[in-house]
């Protein structure tokens, strides 16, 4: 169930979890459950996508795993769904978390509140996405075809998407 109805937090917040290396949730803070509609105990051990919103093109979150993947950081517009179906906007920065031994064990994201400008933006950017992912039964062709649609975008812009999220974040 989906709900046209946005949720909002205090500049001054931080939405923090953690997860394993598969994107089970491994911690959650207060906010995180406040903004999620949900308890603690309903989301430790879930898969972190329980928070992801139908509006969000595929294709942003293959471009989140394979930059993990790489052991490498990465910011990201997300718009995500509460457990009532309502959303709200992040920007998300997740990094990867390593054990004593520097063994890489899990990822961390902080989110906070995104310039309200540029939400506009990325939202008509992914509803683009979205259009592309539509336009192919298999789901893989369809990421492929909003990833070429994707690339098309940031090369006009003479950017990579960190550099586009970046460029974002210098008007803050």
């Amino acid at each position: 169930m989906l709900v046209d109805e946005e949720l909002m937090f205090d500049t001054d917040e931080v939405i923090v979890s953690k997860t394993d290396l598969t994107g089970r949730i491994t911690y959650a803070n207060d906010v995180f459950c406040r903004m999620a509609e949900a308890t603690t105990a309903e989301i430790i051990g879930k898969p972190h996508n329980l928070v992801r919103h139908p509006d969000m093109p595929r294709i942003i979150f293959k471009v989140l795993w394979d930059t993990l993947q790489q052991e490498e950081e990465i910011f990201a517009y997300v718009k995500n769904r509460s457990k009532t179906g309502r959303f709200y906007w992040v920007l998300a920065h997740v990094t990867p978390s390593y054990d004593q031994n520097q063994i890489l064990n899990g990822y961390h994201s902080n989110r906070r509140c995104p310039d309200r400008r540029r939400v506009g933006e990325m939202s008509t950017l992914y509803q683009s996405l979205l259009n592309e992912e539509a336009k192919h039964q298999n789901p893989d062709e369809g990421i492929k075809a909003s990833g070429r649609l994707l690339a098309r975008t940031l090369e006009e812009a003479g950017q990579s998407y960190s550099e586009f999220v970046w460029s974002t974040m210098r008007s803050l």
